[in-house]
């Protein structure tokens, strides 16, 4: 994989830069050190994305980063591309971007104001749709849809979640309930919903930190889908812990530069999200590691469910 970024760094004139491995999860990400500056350059899991959409992630960040907001800016190539493609493997480099992870999902290492923090970051993820929705998107652009089918259809983009495999039939069932009842709510409230580009999944360790400023990584997963759900997906990792009540507050306090949002809708979302990680990590149960993520996840979308339908009343 090295000698692939090696060559790749080429076409931005970064040949001879020093390059190092940075980080491997669903995609590879190198460390390329080049006088006074470094940059990310990343290559892709084969066939996650299509060529189209890729590019059209790499517009987006670029538009973002011009409006101000702290993420990664995509560098153009030689010739002008944001991406290139070498020995199967879509290729893109990014400016590196400053302050440090945050830990897995769930945790906020480094931060002593938990409260602040979340207040910080639903100003963020304000600004972020602000300037989604205000960009004119050029032809072509292509990215997936975290919309009622992507997430509770016949074919949810992430996977068909009542379907995993850990699942036994009294579970399995619970999920189909499940599924039907929100699909229904869900119909009843899209129409006046917010919807737009998210980047759907702004997780902590989708994030780095400096101790002022939050910085938004990886926009993988970013798309078309339903303000609400960028928050549920923060909120959800968090949902057990003592301070959850206030930092549910605070960041839909901080998102409120953009607009309120009703405590019932972000439940909604809060339990459509938890029910996504069945799906996702059922295609993944033979990497490293995904035992305990597959056990987590199914609890978790479970827990979810039962607390939701006794909220409904069912």
């Amino acid at each position: 994989m090295l000698e692939i970024a090696q060559e790749a760094a080429r076409h931005w004139g970064l040949e001879g830069a020093e390059i190092a491995l940075a980080a491997r999860r669903e995609n590879v990400v190198y460390r390329v050190s080049a006088p006074g500056v470094d940059y990310a350059l990343r290559l892709h899991r084969p066939g996650y994305r299509s060529d189209a959409e890729l590019t059209s992630e790499l517009q987006w960040m670029s538009v973002l980063a011009g409006g101000g907001l702290d993420v990664p800016e995509p560098l153009a190539t030689r010739d002008g591309r944001f991406m290139v493609e070498m020995a199967g493997h879509q290729v893109d480099v990014l400016s590196w971007v400053p302050g440090a992870a945050l830990g897995r999902a769930g945790e906020l290492q480094g931060v002593e104001d938990r409260p602040g923090f979340c207040h910080a970051l639903g100003v963020a993820m304000a600004r972020l749709h602000d300037i989604s929705d205000a960009w004119a998107r050029p032809e072509g652009f292509t990215r997936p849809a975290w919309d009622r089918p992507g997430l509770l259809g016949e074919a949810p983009l992430w996977g068909r979640f009542w379907e995993h495999p850990h699942l036994d039939a009294s579970e399995r069932a619970l999920l189909e309930r499940v599924q039907a009842a929100a699909d229904d709510v869900l119909s009843r409230v899209e129409g006046e919903a917010d919807y737009g580009l998210i980047h759907a999944d702004l997780l902590s360790e989708n994030m780095l930190w400096d101790g002022g400023r939050i910085y938004l990584i990886d926009f993988d997963d970013g798309g078309f889908g339903f303000r609400d759900f960028e928050l549920a997906t923060f909120l959800l990792r968090f949902e057990d812990v003592p301070d959850y009540t206030d930092l549910r507050a605070a960041l839909c306090d901080g998102y409120a530069a953009r607009r309120r949002v009703k405590a019932a809708d972000l439940d909604l979302f809060l339990l459509l999200r938890a029910l996504t990680y069945p799906g996702w990590i059922a295609e993944r149960l033979d990497e490293p590691g995904a035992a305990e993520r597959s056990e987590r996840a199914v609890a978790t979308a479970l827990r979810s469910a039962w607390r939701w339908l006794d909220r409904m009343g069912g």
